[in-house]
């Protein structure tokens, strides 16, 4: 088992807490973690792209002028791609990008992630964060006091004054431990885990 310090909100280490290895220790592999982020972004793309081609104008289907006999070249009706305001040719159709990978790799990648923060030292335990009320001033102020600019922040549970006071801060995010994700704990610099967050995450992730 690691230890780490577990800190209040003004910086001060207050404990220590015991962590799991086999979640927040394991080898890193750049290739799991590039494969779950990627299907992860891919899940993300809304894939409405879409175009009309010549069946979806509306027009007559009835030919401009006669096949032969006029000097010019042949043609079809007034929806014809060649024409002003016709059809498209191999346009994008609305889509879905996404795709899965297996549940075992997912856990896996999840592990790898939270190691990786771990072994660079850019993961932090703090307490608990109570801020009296909806005030995004009172939340830069904790942010100072930890010397942190760029963080992701996991809670265990809703917590409505952080989540708001937080939302218009640039290079931080707040987040449920329901909701951890590779990508997001990549994107961040710094990793910050409210100590009853920890159980969560230990509870969710099989050893």
């Amino acid at each position: 088992m690691a230890v780490v310090d577990v800190q209040n909100i003004n910086g001060e280490k207050v404990s220590q807490i015991d962590i799991s290895d086999k979640i927040f220790n394991v080898p890193v592999k750049s290739v799991i973690l590039h494969e779950v982020t990627t299907m992860q972004l891919a899940c993300r793309r809304s894939g409405t792209a879409s175009v009309k081609h010549r069946s979806d104008v509306k027009g007559s289907g009835r030919k401009l002028f006669r096949q032969k006999g006029t000097g010019r070249a042949r043609r079809g009706d007034i929806k014809a791609p060649l024409l002003r305001g016709g059809g498209v040719v191999f346009g994008p159709d609305p889509r879905s990008y996404s795709y899965n990978v297996p549940k075992k790799v997912k856990s896996l990648a999840l592990k790898m992630a939270l190691s990786s923060k771990f072994q660079g030292n850019c993961l932090f335990v703090i307490d608990m964060i109570e801020l009296e009320r909806i005030k995004t001033k009172e939340f830069l102020k904790v942010l100072d006091a930890l010397n942190m600019k760029n963080a992701l922040i996991i809670t265990d549970k809703k917590n409505e004054n952080l989540e708001l006071s937080s939302r218009n801060v640039s290079g931080v995010k707040v987040l449920r431990s329901e909701g951890l994700n590779v990508y997001d704990i990549l994107k961040y610099e710094n990793l910050v885990l409210l100590e009853s967050a920890i159980k969560a995450i230990e509870g969710r992730l099989p050893n």
